[in-house]
């Protein structure tokens, strides 16, 4: 009988998704009424242990999934019980950033498999290890648009590297986003492994094949 178990990687839960979890609680509560503004952010912070700008961070997934509202100068008041999803990241809506992304990402990932080298490989490797071991959610987040911008310049083509980069400006307050509400680091840490493992492999057609399902799992969350 073997005495091995198979580890399993912890995941962290910031204190942003904490906070956020804790507001949908307090809004799904029959203490809180449609149309009633909840308490200010001073006191929410306080409830919830987090500071103003992670409350701020919750309570803008929450105005995302179409629970809160929050109305200069007057607060913020909750407009429904059930979640009605207005998924737009900076400015666009978020089945047109998964329609962009195939038609870039994909094929640059392709291209990185085919041209990169050992610099680049160690690039990549790198950001990896640092998301693994990332136990805050804006340094996770950040890392992501790192990455996902050096699979772009590896691909050895500027424009594709340039769309990247403009594309991120949407992309990372999405994964945020996904980050807050879907608990989506631990698999998005797995399928970035798998892009790089193909791309160092020379494999263009595993490295397409990866990053294709990477954007589809983003895609299911954000359906979800």
């Amino acid at each position: 009988m073997s005495d091995s178990t198979q580890q399993v990687p912890l995941q962290r839960v910031s204190a942003a998704e904490v906070a956020f979890q804790a507001l949908k609680t307090l809004i799904s509560s029959d203490d809180v009424e449609v149309g009633s503004r909840l308490p200010g952010e001073i006191e929410l912070a306080k409830r919830f242990g987090v500071s103003r700008s992670i409350l701020r961070e919750a309570l803008g997934a929450c105005a995302t999934l179409g629970l809160v509202e929050t109305r200069s100068g007057r607060g913020t008041f909750v407009l429904s019980k059930e979640e009605h999803p207005q998924l737009t990241f900076g400015g666009y809506s978020a089945a047109d950033l998964v329609e962009a992304r195939l038609n870039v990402e994909i094929p640059a990932a392709g291209y990185a498999a085919e041209r990169r080298g050992a610099e680049q490989i160690a690039v990549l490797r790198g950001y990896l290890a640092s998301m693994r071991e990332a136990d805050d959610l804006h340094t996770w987040v950040q890392l992501d648009g790192q990455f996902h911008r050096a699979i772009g310049q590896a691909s050895g083509n500027p424009v594709l590297a340039a769309i990247i980069e403009s594309m991120r400006q949407a992309l990372d307050p999405q994964s945020e986003f996904l980050n807050i509400t879907r608990d989506r680091r631990a698999a998005s840490d797995v399928e970035h492994a798998r892009i790089v493992d193909a791309i160092e492999a020379a494999d263009p057609e595993g490295a397409r094949a990866a990053a294709a399902d990477h954007i589809e799992q983003v895609s299911r969350a954000l359906a979800r």
